[in-house]
This record gives C-alpha cells, structure tokens and sequence, in this order.
C-alpha cells in the first residue's frame, strides 16, 4: 500500500470544484439508512421542519431532533484528516461549520428541543446502538 501523503492533487481545479460541489447536503446515504429503520421500528417523525440548522429527522411530539453528522464536514474525532491542499481555506470551512453546529444546539436547547449529534461513521458500522441512542431520547422526552 502506498502512502499519498505527499501526492498533490490529480485533479484540476474545475474538476475537483465539479466534484465538490456534487456532495449531497441532505438525504444522504447514513441519513436514509438510519430514517428507513426508525421508521421500520414505529418511530414516526418529519424532515424539512424549519428548524435551525435544518436537522435531518424531527420529531415535534417529543421535541427532539437528529443530525447525523459527515465524518469530514463537522470534524469527526476518529475520522477527520486534515486536507494538506488549501490548508486554511479548509481550516477555516471545518472551523465555521463545528462553531455553527455548537450554535445550533445552543439555539435548539434553550428553546426546549433535545438535540442528538450522529456521526456518520456510526451509522455505518453499529445502526442498532444509534436506534437505541434516539430511542433513550425519545423516551427522556415524553410530553
């Protein structure tokens, strides 16, 4: 195996733009996978509620709400790397986002929502212990 740690990128920059620019911002594979089976388990909820910080799933009844977080965008503690190319644009990107992302729970907080931070990466590799960590949420919040 190679180590590309010092390998530029092979891309020009109109297509790595073209390639950024073409990741989703919603309805993303982890998201889906971890709605389709809440909503397998009876768990009804709504998406696009309007909230700030738009967050992926909703559940206005018990007022809790579920992000699941990209491993890259939001600085993932076991899975983010750092992109050696564009060092500060990429820094201060990651940087805007984890401080919006505190802001947004501060906001949802105090205004009585529960909020529940899901790391992509754990949707992938354990879907049964996420369930069961919006579940105890649900079940903190009963109205």
């Amino acid at each position: 195996m190679q180590d590309n740690s010092d390998r530029t990128d092979v891309l020009t920059e109109e297509q790595r733009h073209r390639c950024m620019s073409a990741i989703k911002g919603k309805n993303t594979k982890p998201e889906q996978k971890l709605r389709k089976r809440l909503w397998r388990l009876g768990h009804r909820y709504r998406i696009g509620h309007g909230l700030p910080g738009k967050p992926d799933i909703v559940f206005p009844s018990r007022r809790v709400v579920i992000f699941v977080d990209g491993c890259f965008w939001h600085r993932c503690p076991v899975h983010f790397q750092q992109p050696k190319a564009n060092h500060d644009f990429w820094e201060a990107k990651i940087s805007r986002n984890v401080a919006r992302d505190a802001l947004v729970n501060e906001q949802l907080s105090s205004t009585g929502w529960s909020v529940v931070r899901i790391w992509e990466h754990e949707v992938r590799q354990d879907i049964e212990a996420v369930v069961a960590r919006v579940r105890s949420a649900l079940e903190e919040q009963t109205i």
